[in-house]
């Protein structure tokens, strides 16, 4: 992707902090991109988007300590962002989390309360939250990262798969909404699913040398996917899943 393509363009990062977050908010600085992120770690949020301002100077990049969980902090953060940069054109959805066992059996419930409201509940706050906004630009775009579990699930992971499984539901009928809207010239703008196994960053390379991560996608890579979204024109990508893993 051409630095350039993201310039002026406004993107809203939700689950800012962690290494996918702050691989993805340097990203869209370097594209050029207005990038205003948000996270519930008000200290690591502070780090990631200094990381990305110092990295890229002359970018954009604003922190805000959003609870994701509240419908109208949410709809108070799309509407402060639109307001105060003119425009939103996109919401990358980054808020993660696991939790498993080693058996279906041994499944415990309280794993699923605490991903639903993780893995869910913050993308239906989000997709209510942004969905007017993206809509108004020629060239928004909702971003799901999801993981290929949530279409071949195993015993152990029952909680984490539906949990995945139901935000990419919830995301795709975005996208319907959106392909709606665009009558007969299609939509103009996307909601997509980017697919990936699992994760990988240099830290977790570090803690393990010997390990081989077969399969992971770095956050390097999965910020330059993310970016490079926007390269492909709305009708490319609406409602579509996006793998960047082999597809089970």
């Amino acid at each position: 992707m051409s630095k350039g393509t993201l310039d002026g363009a406004v993107v809203a990062v939700a689950g800012a902090a962690g290494p996918a977050g702050r691989a993805t908010l340097l990203r869209l600085a370097e594209a050029g991109a207005t990038v205003v992120a948000a996270d519930a770690d008000a200290a690591r949020l502070a780090e990631a988007v200094d990381s990305a301002r110092y990295a890229h100077g002359g970018a954009t990049v604003t922190g805000d300590t959003v609870d994701l969980l509240d419908l109208a902090a949410t709809r108070a953060w799309a509407d402060k962002t639109e307001k105060e940069f003119g425009r939103i054109d996109g919401l990358v959805h980054l808020v993660g989390g696991w939790r498993g066992s080693s058996s279906f059996a041994e499944t415990d419930l309280a794993d699923w309360d605490f991903l639903e409201k993780l893995l869910i509940r913050t993308v239906q706050h989000t997709s209510l939250a942004f969905e007017a906004g993206l809509s108004r630009g020629d060239n928004g775009r909702y971003l799901l990262i999801s993981a290929a579990g949530a279409s071949k699930p195993t015993a152990g992971n029952a909680a984490y798969a539906a949990a995945k499984a139901a935000a990419e539901a919830w995301t795709l009928a975005l996208g319907d909404a959106f392909r709606k809207a665009g009558g007969e010239d299609g939509p103009k703008t996307a909601a997509s699913v980017l697919v990936i196994k699992a994760l990988v960053h240099d830290a977790m390379r570090a803690e393990r040398p010997n390990a081989k991560f077969a399969g992971f996608t770095d956050v390097t890579e999965l910020a330059e996917a993310i970016a490079g979204v926007w390269d492909r024109t709305a009708a490319e990508v609406n409602g579509k899943r996006l793998w960047l893993t082999p597809q089970p």
